[in-house]
């Protein structure tokens, strides 16, 4: 793809990719007129593209005009690995982590097995197919492994809510993860380019405690309800919050991310901190949580996402 010879500051040519196959499509939808709106505002040009697997057509539109697309997909097709090597095989220059990271990411089970091969100290877990046994002792979480958003995710405090939950959700995942529920304190940790447009800088941004009004932080209290409570001075020592930026970058690295990524810990009640996930394209919706730890750090929508699209973009 064409991208021209444009000397900073100047503005770029941005298709923002949002919809997708996936169940997080409205919050596909939501993140990218965040995104779209916020670059406009930084003085882009933008133009707002709905793809899936089955429709690939308008990527064919983008040569001669686009300088880098701006994916604002979620689910396991949008950033699971399959869109980024469409765009890469493609030429078309992209923000976010190329295709292998992506796969790691999406892949709940093969990212908690690099974590641990790392050192990083994650949950056990393991991966059951109807009929598999349990070998974990609840209480445990269910979900699926390459699902975001919270959905399909169950807590489950005894063997009958066990089974119950797995009745349920093998009619539509053929294996589910079953991981040992950590007590304690939910945050995240987002990572972020740098300021050089031009560098392979990334920085931590400030750590949020999440604390959901219901009993855990599933889909509506992500997207929909108003009373869950995003903390940046949550009641923990200074040294375990810098703890928790020193390994969220490090599981960026170690995962192959690029540009950026959000991770998600549980404290618990030992003060030790729990990976849960990692994810490589994090929401941008009204309701998420990049945009409020950029702020807190200073950085509004409209620069962050400038960041982005330079540091993907032409130099």
């Amino acid at each position: 793809m064409a991208t021209g010879n444009l000397i900073l500051p100047e503005p770029l040519n941005v298709v923002v990719l949002t919809g997708g196959p996936d169940r997080e499509r409205s919050v596909s939808l939501m993140s990218a007129d965040e995104v779209s709106r916020a670059l406009r505002d930084a003085g882009h040009q933008v133009r707002l593209l709905e793809i899936g697997p089955d429709d690939l057509q308008g990527l064919d539109e983008l040569e001669g005009w686009c300088h880098v697309t701006f994916p604002a997909l979620h689910g396991a097709w949008g950033e699971g690995g399959a869109l980024q090597e469409i765009l890469a095989r493609r030429g078309i220059a992209f923000v976010g982590s190329e295709a292998p990271a992506a796969a790691r990411c999406m892949d709940k089970d093969g990212a908690k097995r690099v974590f641990t091969e790392h050192g990083f100290d994650t949950p056990p877990h393991e991966m059951v197919s109807a009929g598999d046994t349990v070998s974990l002792a609840p209480p445990v979480v269910v979900k699926p492994a390459c699902e975001g958003s919270s959905i399909d995710l169950e807590i489950c405090r005894d063997r009958a809510a066990l089974a119950a939950a797995r009745t349920r959700l093998h009619v539509r995942h053929r294996e589910l993860m079953v991981e040992r529920f950590v007590t304690g304190r939910e945050l995240t940790v987002a990572v972020v380019a740098g300021a050089d447009p031009v560098g392979q800088d990334v920085e931590a941004l400030p750590p949020i405690q999440i604390v959901p009004a219901t009993e855990y932080y599933d889909y509506e209290a992500k997207y929909e309800r108003e009373d869950t409570q995003y903390r940046f001075d949550p009641d923990l020592p200074d040294a375990l919050l810098d703890d928790l930026r020193r390994i969220a970058l490090g599981v960026h690295q170690t995962l192959g991310c690029r540009h950026l990524s959000r991770t998600d810990f549980i404290v618990d009640d030992a003060l030790r901190p729990w990976i849960l996930e990692v994810n490589s394209i994090p929401g941008f919706t009204s309701h998420s949580l990049v945009p409020m730890a950029a702020a807190r750090a200073g950085i509004d929508l409209p620069r962050l996402v400038d960041r982005l699209v330079r540091r993907a973009g032409p130099i």
